[in-house]
């Protein structure tokens, strides 16, 4: 490169230009896989996080989307002529059927999105797309993109709310945790969304919380107590969801977690044929991910009930979350 407007242009912009200009010749077809981050970290020398930006250029352009077992790929969209056999976008509709938007449409479409492509496929223009009208229309009803994502959040968290609780706070708190981690097997997307030091503030996440640490204080336990125990609780839920419900379980490897585990047989049994792990290859398959969540949720309320008491019990066993001797 001798232009020095070009050198001056961040890195992860050179790249993306350089694939961006391959989708628009028509070498790089719908359909096609793009490099994958650790591709352009190989080729263009630049560390991963570099890597990762330039492709979500590319995303937020609606150029190219994530896409199940094989990574990503070009958006079937564009000029035919230009970009070769793919499909002939579908073209907006109308000004006037733009009047029968509503945010709750808008959320639909954007939790369909999210579901079908991630959250880092997630764009006002894609949305606008998937309902056939212009992306300005959104804007009159959606002010941003992470407004947008505040709405799915709350409307995920209002399709598992919780029922009126069970007399036992055990079970309770069972039941939350396992409701939890349906809506994040549901939505994958959820799992990069919450987050436990910055909540979502929203009516849907505050109800849920709430739910919980009442169910504990109405059993005689005090708002402290009850919050520390509901945060280890749902730390624990999104600790395992971002392992195993986020986007990353393909991640730009193309492989589920199951084709990883095929396809790295050879170097394992390198490792079990040393001889120096008996114990670990003495234990069968990976354990199935749903059979994890469950046997550590259950050790986790094994260790609340020791700590707070029987399930039922109308009295604490503690006072405090506090309970390092005086």
């Amino acid at each position: 490169m001798n232009d020095p407007a070009a050198r001056r242009e961040p890195p992860y912009a050179r790249i993306a230009a350089d694939i961006r200009a391959r989708i628009e010749s028509g070498e790089l077809r719908p359909g096609d896989r793009v490099p994958s981050t650790r591709e352009i970290t190989r080729r263009w020398g630049v560390a991963m996080a570099t890597a990762t930006r330039a492709l979500a250029v590319l995303r937020d352009e609606g150029l190219i989307l994530p896409r199940r077992g094989v990574g990503s790929v070009v958006r079937e969209t564009g000029d035919p002529r230009r970009r070769g056999s793919g499909p002939r976008p579908r073209r907006p509709r109308p000004r006037g059927a733009e009047t029968g938007l509503s945010p709750a449409a808008i959320v639909r479409a954007a939790i369909g999105v999210a579901d079908a492509e991630g959250i880092d496929g997630l764009s006002m223009r894609r949305v606008a797309a998937r309902l056939g009208v212009t992306t300005m229309a959104l804007y009159r009803y959606v002010s941003a993109k992470d407004d947008l994502v505040l709405l799915m959040a709350d409307t995920v968290f209002a399709e598992h709310a919780l029922p009126d609780p069970p007399g036992n706070w055990r079970d309770g708190l069972e039941l939350a945790a396992r409701s939890h981690w349906a809506m994040f097997r549901r939505h994958p997307w959820m799992a990069r969304v919450v987050s436990l030091p910055r909540p979502l503030l929203t009516g849907g996440a505050i109800a849920r919380t709430e739910w919980m640490v009442r169910l504990l204080t109405s059993h005689g336990h005090d708002p402290s107590t009850a919050l520390h125990a509901v945060v280890s609780l749902t730390g624990y839920v999104l600790g395992m969801a971002g392992q195993f419900c986020a986007e990353t379980e393909e991640g730009e490897t193309g492989l589920s977690a199951a084709e990883w585990w095929r396809a790295q047989e050879e170097r394992l049994a390198e490792f079990e044929e040393s001889g120096d792990y008996p114990a670990l290859f003495s234990a069968p398959e990976p354990p199935d991910i749903d059979a994890v969540f469950d046997f550590g949720l259950r050790r986790l309320l094994d260790g609340l009930e020791g700590f707070l008491g029987p399930g039922g019990a109308g009295a604490p066993r503690h006072a405090a979350a506090d309970d390092s001797p005086r």
